[in-house]
């Protein structure tokens, strides 16, 4: 089974119609979101002018029977410290909320689709790579 847990840049380029990214997600049976996205994104439709399309669009994306949504529970802390801790020791930061979004991809097993590359600093992180 092909599942990926998409990063919220992904997300973005889907909407805009980016055909390599909608052709990866095209292959996948399962897609991963986490909550945390789903703040990222709420925060960004609240600094637009197309608030209730955006939140609109989103909702039609979360219904589709390809699309689990990821809560953050004690699982996913314990593997958000963990690579907080690894992360510190390596002197390599990145962003809270992808540090998040890595922890569910780990805690789930999937890929994480991102067009990020800080999460290349997360040693074990398998990334899904575009062809």
């Amino acid at each position: 089974m092909k599942k990926v847990l998409i990063d919220t840049n992904i997300y973005s380029f889907a909407m805009k119609g980016d055909v390599d990214v909608v052709n990866a997600l095209r292959k996948m049976d399962v897609i991963g979101f986490s909550a945390i996205s789903i703040g990222e994104l709420f925060s960004g439709f609240k600094g637009g002018n197309r608030e209730s399309k955006n939140r609109e669009e989103l909702n039609l994306f979360l219904d589709s029977p390809r699309v689990v949504v990821h809560a953050i529970d004690e699982g996913t802390a314990d593997f958000y410290a963990s690579i907080l801790n690894n992360l510190r020791i390596a002197g390599t930061p990145i962003p809270t909320n992808d540090i998040w979004i890595a922890a569910i991809a780990f805690q789930y097993g999937y890929q994480l689709f991102s067009k990020d590359n800080h999460f290349k600093s997360i040693p074990g992180l398998v990334q899904l790579r575009q062809s």
